[in-house]
């Protein structure tokens, strides 16, 4: 969203000798980390000239200033630069008149046009949406050195298996591609007559085949440019027989379950049970769909669920140093011919173990027996573990000092204590298999170790700390809706993706959960459409004979239907010869969650403070730049561009986030799923775990309210994440992604309370009150329409926590206020100043 545009620039602070306790930039002791020679987000902005504008601070409270008058930076707290609505940030990035105008760069380039005006003037078609491929820089540097100098990060963001509503589907025995780089057609191809394409990467020249003459929508011979496939830049192609190296696999869901005491107490059994049970008829797959169950503690228990028993039968292995499978024809059955054997299992298992006393756990043994099942066909594993495994080979041994969980120095065993899990997760991926992982656990369970199982066999990793079917309802009711979204959502099988760019750039680095085949080949045992990817990006060659470049990303799936499919993405970005038009094009939100994607790398690889210096380098370093080399006119103050206005507050945002923050106290586990989300949250998701939403819901109103489906959705304003923005005659709704805050003002007014809670007075509230109640007022209805709104647009259900004053988790919401200052990190006011005193320097 655009902020107003008197904060169209960073408050404009004069020089100031304010001491600043902020972490000092290290050069010499910090080893080189440039951002600006890696990923890029597109947006194509335009440069409007930096216009000061004062500053503010935490509480409405300025910090101690020098009294002498030409010193002294101006201070107005409503207007430091501030995220705007939050459903503007998510919308596509690049209007029609902007898609006009890069169709006509690429069309300029071209001496022989066929492409009629009409079909420019529909391009907006032709531009892949923001939420799904979108780089940093709108404006691709014509150099590496003008990359350099700009210091901005160049790379790519990719959601590429995300659900689409519209997605054109083609079927065709010839799939028309670039004979020298194997580039698909896309509509930044050019045509030199109706038999001679050139390819917009390589720029090779190709032949039409004779089919592709043929347009089935139109029914018409003769006018290739207007095929699906030149008409869209997302695509999906049906895959002829020449790309399967074997038959399609069927679709394989192998769950494996931890059945310890300590599983036993937490409850997830029985609900974990009976989810499966209400959707088992939605598992994706058809008639070949094949599905088997292990449990584990000190021993591994396999089930016999083969045609023609009337139960399920157990079968016990103890030796875990050798583990064999004692029926591998009988483990893995298909779902329709024995469904009713799978059933009765699912009904059977949570009473099989409620009076066990094991308290140890063979996780390592029970995955080697999950992948000894698996490797013949490949498939998805599914392994549910509440507590540290502590038998056999993987076993590990507690590493957190909870007397360190506050540290304001280095964080410790940020990397795994054993290559065990990271080893099985490749041979895993060799074999077609992902392992997704569930923890469910209030002691430390080593994420660091245990994630890497999903994180390099393409997985994902899910965690609910405190998780007790009694303790923590809010957690079950989370459990319940992720596990149902997770067992019903689309989901392909034996992947990979190749992301091919114009011959001049390169890429060099990924983030996301996969392995990396080759350079530019990642294997994907199992793709599903929550997953995020990035990747790093530099310029080898000079693109001076160029005005556009082009990225392809093609995603090469089995659906679970058994069919091989082709998902094509295309991006066409103009090339840019000045600093100015650079700056002008960054995309800020793209540039934080890539500058987040390899803090995360530089905490794992050297250190957290590491990490945490590179990020305010990264903003100083770009601002500095701009004032340098793009500033026609100096002027003091910080000044940046419109498009970059929001930088410092978003890294000051990610300082304070839960993986990059110190001297707060946080568990190490919850650390590193902070990190893992941060790596493999698609970009919309991610800022919001970032840079949480704040919004006043005492007093929504119908005025502005959008109508989805018969439904009316308020929309209030989104406000700074200051305390000075709180008031305790009011009630606010915090958005942080993966969850939500709804914290109630003491003295907040009556009628909401009532219409709103259905108690009569604030100390009528509940202490662990996470549900809203259905009340048949209009007050409760504009609530609770709002917040199922904020839910309906992601595919992660985000549990809700309505807090009083006295609550525990006040603490949490209260270091949400990104803009303030706490005992350990500034506030944005402060970290203003900081990034100024830098760049002066």
């Amino acid at each position: 969203p655009h902020a107003p545009s008197n904060a169209s620039c960073y408050a404009a602070l004069h020089s100031s000798t304010s001491a600043v306790p902020a972490g000092e930039r290290k050069p010499d002791s910090v080893s080189p980390w440039r951002p600006w020679a890696s990923p890029a987000e597109s947006i194509d902005g335009r440069h409007e000239p930096p216009i000061q504008h004062p500053g503010g601070s935490e509480g409405g409270q300025p910090p101690a200033r020098e009294k002498s008058a030409a010193t002294k930076p101006s201070f107005c707290p409503n207007t430091l630069p501030s995220p705007g609505p939050a459903e503007a940030e998510l919308q596509p990035r690049v209007s029609l008149d902007e898609c006009i105008q890069h169709v006509l760069i690429a069309l300029n380039c071209i001496q022989h046009v066929l492409i009629t005006l009409n079909f420019i003037i529909n391009a907006s078609m032709c531009f892949c949406s923001s939420r799904v491929f979108r780089s940093t820089l709108t404006s691709i540097p014509q150099t590496q050195a003008l990359l350099n100098k700009a210091k901005m990060p160049l790379g790519l963001l990719l959601h590429p298996f995300k659900d689409l509503s519209q997605l054109p589907v083609v079927t065709s025995s010839t799939i028309v591609r670039c004979r020298s780089c194997r580039t698909y057609i896309n509509p930044f191809v050019s045509f030199l007559d109706q038999r001679r394409w050139k390819c917009n990467l390589c720029y090779r020249v190709n032949d039409v085949p004779e089919e592709f003459m043929y347009n089935p929508v139109s029914r018409s011979y003769g006018e290739p440019h207007k095929r699906p496939e030149v008409q869209n830049a997302t695509i999906e192609f049906i895959a002829p027989s020449e790309y399967m190296l074997r038959p399609p696999q069927p679709a394989v869901y192998l769950f494996v379950l931890d059945v310890s005491h300590n599983a036993v107490e937490t409850g997830f059994l029985s609900v974990f049970c009976q989810s499966v049970l209400d959707n088992i008829d939605a598992l994706p797959g058809d008639s070949r769909t094949k599905v088997g169950f292990i449990t584990f503690d000190s021993t591994i228990h396999f089930y016999n669920l083969q045609e023609g028993l009337s139960q399920p039968q157990m079968l016990i292995v103890s030796d875990i140093e050798d583990i064999f499978l004692p029926t591998p024809d009988s483990l893995l059955v298909n779902l329709n011919e024995c469904k009713e054997l799978v059933q009765d299992l699912l009904k059977s298992l949570p009473s099989l173990f409620e009076k066990t006393m094991e308290t140890q756990s063979a996780l390592g043994s029970a995955l080697q027996a999950a992948f000894k099942l698996l490797s013949p066909t490949g498939g998805r594993m599914s392994v549910f573990q509440t507590q540290l495994p502590n038998l056999g080979v993987g076993a590990l041994q507690s590493r957190e000092d909870p007397n360190q969980r506050a540290s304001s120095k280095d964080i410790q065993h940020l990397s795994p204590a054993t290559d065990f899990y990271k080893k099985l997760a490749l041979d895993c991926s060799g074999q077609q298999v992902a392992v997704d992982l569930f923890l469910l656990s209030a002691q430390y369970c080593d994420m660091a170790s245990l994630g890497c199982i999903s994180r390099y066999s393409a997985g994902s990793v899910y965690y609910y700390p405190s998780y007790h079917h009694r303790h923590n309802p809010a957690q079950v009711e989370r459990f319940q809706k992720d596990l149902k979204r997770y067992l019903t959502r689309k989901i392909g099988f034996e992947a990979v993706m190749r992301i091919r760019c114009t011959k001049g750039l390169s890429i060099h680095t990924f983030h996301g959960n996969f392995f990396v085949r080759s350079t530019d080949l990642l294997s994907l045992p199992n793709v599903n459409p929550d997953a995020g990817f990035a990747v790093q990006m530099s310029i080898e060659e000079n693109l001076d004979d160029m005005q556009v470049v082009s990225f392809q990303a093609a995603l090469l799936y089995t659906s679970s239907k058994g069919e091989r499919r082709i998902r094509v993405h295309t991006l066409c970005l103009p090339v840019a010869n000045s600093v100015s038009d650079i700056f002008a094009g960054a995309d800020v939100q793209a540039i934080t969650g890539l500058l987040a994607c390899m803090a995360v790398d530089r905490s794992v690889t050297a250190s957290l403070s590491d990490a945490r210096d590179a990020m305010i380098n990264a903003s100083i370093d770009s601002l500095s730049s701009y004032r340098q080399f793009a500033l026609t006119i100096q002027q003091p103050g910080l000044l940046a561009p419109t498009c970059l206005r929001l930088f410092p507050l978003y890294i000051l945002a990610l300082l304070k986030q839960k993986a990059f923050r110190t001297g707060t106290s946080t568990r190490l586990d919850e650390r590193m799923f902070a990190m893992y989300q941060l790596k493999y949250q698609p970009l919309a998701f991610a800022m919001l775990m970032i840079h949480p939403a704040l919004y006043r819901v005492d007093d929504l109103t119908d005025e502005g309210a959008l109508n989805i489906n018969e439904r009316t959705i308020p929309q209030p304003a989104i406000l700074q994440l200051s305390v000075e923005k709180l008031s305790r005659e009011g009630a606010f709704l915090m958005d942080a992604g993966t969850v939500m805050y709804l914290w109630i003002g003491r003295n907040c007014h009556p009628n909401f309370l009532t219409q709103v809670l259905g108690v009569p007075n604030y100390a009528a509230l509940p202490d662990n009150l996470y549900l809203l109640p259905e009340l048949d007022t209009a007050e409760s209805q504009r609530t609770r329409a709002f917040i199922g709104w904020l839910r309906d647009q992601r595919p992660f259900f985000p549990s809700l926590h309505i807090i009083r004053d006295e609550s525990q988790l006040k603490p949490v919401f209260m270091q949400s206020m990104i803009e303030d200052r706490t005992e350990s990190a500034l506030s944005y006011y402060e970290f203003l100043l900081h990034v100024q005193q830098q760049i002066s320097k």
